[in-house]
């Protein structure tokens, strides 16, 4: 189902690829040990071309666990890209030397170019402001082993939803799912993107955009809070106009059911309170652990099926 495919975007995946991913993470995490040498000999070739601590680390950590091994092109300066180099002759040296590639890249469709070139299989850590399929994987798999479900949930989605491509890809992720009510929660200038809001259209998903978080808390079993990204602002004065839009505190939870679960793709700025890190809410430093045992899952499925 998954063996030698790329994984560009969550909308080529379907329900049941995100269900297979889930099952297999499931058993990585009942008995690691069984899956210590299932990809000896095989390697992964890392390419970011922007800066990541968990998604490059999470991935390294789920190859190396799985008994394969890692090569990383390393900081671009120190690559024959600062001679010069194209992306495209950079994909094909990687994709000579390993049989999986892993690429970041801030221009939004450079997954898709490599993976046009590439024999091996991609996967996308995240390109421009709209893809980052392996992390709304891990926040789906965080929301079922948090609730036991994603079906029948209400979910909030609050921050940056314009440029934040972990918030583009979490959505769109949702619409496999049947969830009982989203809320968009965001500035008016960083409403969700026309393109995302068409797919929950289509999907016939139940959403509202509001502004205030303190309206709709009561209601959510899912916080998804996500930082206001300076980096992807075409316009530093439009940044700067809505920097420190939200400040999740311990005053901001009173409302909330006792089972609400806060996520985050981190690293977080200042979004979340360190008060709240206390709580019985706060699942985001839980989520991002569970990144390998998913990282892991996908590696093998797409190497031996």
């Amino acid at each position: 189902m998954l063996r030698g495919r790329d994984i560009i975007s969550v909308n080529d995946l379907s329900r049941r690829d995100f269900e297979k991913i889930f099952e297999a993470a499931d058993e990585i995490l009942k008995a690691p040990e069984r899956w210590s040498a299932v990809l000896k000999g095989r390697i992964m070739a890392t390419a970011f071309f922007e800066p990541s601590t968990r998604t490059r680390l999470s991935f390294h950590t789920a190859m190396l666990r799985l008994g394969g091994e890692v090569i990383d092109l390393g900081e671009t300066e120190k690559s024959s890209i600062a001679k010069g180099e194209n992306l495209s002759d950079t994909i094909r040296m990687l994709d000579s030397y390993s049989d999986v590639i892993v690429i970041r890249h801030r221009l939004e469709g450079a997954a898709k170019l490599a993976a046009e070139i590439a024999e091996k299989p991609v996967i996308n850590a995240g390109d421009g402001s709209r893809n980052h399929p392996t992390q709304a994987m891990i926040d789906l798999y965080a929301i079922r082993r948090f609730h036991e479900r994603i079906d029948g949930l209400t979910i909030g989605v609050l921050g940056d939803l314009k440029y934040g491509r972990a918030t583009n890809s979490f959505i769109a992720a949702l619409t496999k799912f049947r969830i009982e009510r989203l809320y968009l929660i965001s500035p008016p200038q960083l409403r969700v993107r026309d393109d995302t809001r068409e797919l929950l259209v289509e999907a016939g998903v139940e959403f509202r955009e509001v502004e205030r978080l303190e309206g709709v808390m009561g209601e959510l079993d899912v916080l998804y809070a996500s930082r206001i990204q300076r980096e992807r602002f075409p316009d530093p004065s439009e940044y700067e106009m809505v920097r420190g839009s939200y400040v999740i505190t311990g005053e901001s939870l009173r409302s909330a059911k006792d089972s609400l679960a806060i996520l985050h793709p981190l690293p977080r700025v200042d979004e979340i309170s360190f008060e709240v890190d206390s709580t019985s809410y706060a699942k985001y430093f839980e989520q991002a652990a569970l990144g390998v045992p998913v990282r892991m899952a996908l590696l093998k499925l797409i190497l031996m099926g």
